[in-house]
């Protein structure tokens, strides 16, 4: 059973997703505007800097907005940024009841935009739907409590755990179905990573291809030593992100000037175990408002990520075949737990099918800490 207000905050929800990846470091919010249960207005924040969420949907609205309810994905701001505070805006217009799905973690927002609302004699409940909520902007609340990016490991395998043959043959292990999701993810990650192996093997694009209306996010390579080839597909398919190698100063400086050359950015960081240390890379891309980052393998570079504790979500793709053999390529390589007990272990975790496959996903990150209580 649907309770009152949660089909409209869905919508709310929904509009909010098409802002996903577009919006960093702002969040992606999409707003309702509504007389009862007809709609009179919607929008949301397509891209930093343009209007909010709840601007668009007023003025959509127009004078239809007087004495209206306004369901909003996340509590409306109270602050000047690039944009004039939306709580100001929501109450110029006549809106009778706010309701909102999260709480603001932003510190300069944290319950003063429900405060501002209610001073002005607006009723306001917030809550409404929140843990879909939550979800859905768990890169920005990640980003706001930590100044780290929301970071999801994901892996194509076989059911035992295989993601390439003896000879290294992975194309294509999982079906198109589960390929189209994993473009949908590109489309709403702010960058995607994978390592040197993965582009030496398979040469992949890194793209959004076949998602309408998709955009890249930036492409970043895991490559200690600079191994990239110059004329990587990589790097010279067109693209509207930029491609970006992350290496050490292990790395002999021609390959760089070369990989510079051909269009690709390089940044040197810090090394640890003979690789690159992914704690600096998370702060960097967290450093330059990266909400919502996509590590897609291989399995030494899934491994040093779960080593290193960076990874807040895991998505396995499983396919109906089994490969087998000493000699194949594990989906998370490295030396693994020692104990079942020392094994890292997933929260709220769903399985659902795929076309052919099947899909795991779950947590490792404490919910408390993508999770904004109004408590």
């Amino acid at each position: 059973m649907i309770r009152p207000h949660e089909h409209l905050m869905r919508r709310a929800l929904e509009l909010a997703a098409l802002g996903l990846g577009r919006t960093s470091p702002n969040p992606a919010v999409g707003a309702v505007v509504a007389h009862g249960n007809a709609i009179v207005g919607e929008g949301y924040h397509r891209r930093a800097g343009e209007p909010h969420a709840e601007r668009v949907a007023l003025a959509n609205a127009g004078e239809a907005a007087r004495c209206a309810d306004i369901y909003v994905s996340l509590e409306p701001c109270c602050h000047h940024g690039r944009t004039p505070p939306c709580t100001e805006a929501i109450i110029e217009a006549g809106i009778s009841r706010v309701f909102y799905s999260v709480s603001d973690p932003d510190p300069r927002c944290a319950g003063g935009g429900e405060a501002a609302l209610q001073a002005a004699g607006l009723e306001v409940r917030g809550g409404v739907l929140e843990e879909d909520g939550c979800r859905l902007l768990g890169g920005y609340i990640r980003h706001r409590r930590s100044g780290l990016p929301l970071v999801t490991c994901k892996l194509a395998m076989s059911l035992d755990g295989r993601i390439a043959t003896r000879t290294g043959d992975s194309r294509w292990i999982t079906s198109e179905a589960s390929r189209r999701i994993v473009h949908e993810l590109r489309n709403h990650s702010d960058a995607v990573i994978v390592g040197v192996g993965t582009v030496l093997a398979d040469d992949p694009a890194l793209t959004t291809r076949g998602v309408p209306g998709g955009r890249d996010a930036l492409r970043v390579i895991m490559d200690s030593s600079g191994r990239t080839p110059p004329d990587a597909q990589v790097i010279r398919e067109e693209s509207n992100a930029r491609c970006m190698i992350v290496c050490t100063d292990a790395a002999p400086p021609e390959n760089l000037r070369a990989l510079e050359a051909a269009g690709a950015e390089v940044l040197v960081l810090p090394e640890t175990d003979d690789r690159v240390d992914l704690r600096a890379l998370t702060q960097e891309l967290g450093r330059r408002g990266a909400l919502n980052v996509l590590i897609e393998g291989g399995g030494e570079l899934a491994a040093g990520a779960l080593e290193a504790g960076v990874v807040d979500r895991v998505l396995l793709f499983y396919a109906p075949i089994i490969i087998g053999g000493t000699e194949t390529v594990p989906g998370v390589a490295g030396t693994g737990a020692a104990t079942v007990a020392q094994a890292l272990r997933l929260r709220d975790v769903t399985v659902r099918s795929v076309g052919p496959d099947m899909l795991a996903e779950g947590y490792l990150t404490p919910k408390a800490e993508l999770r904004c209580s109004r408590d």
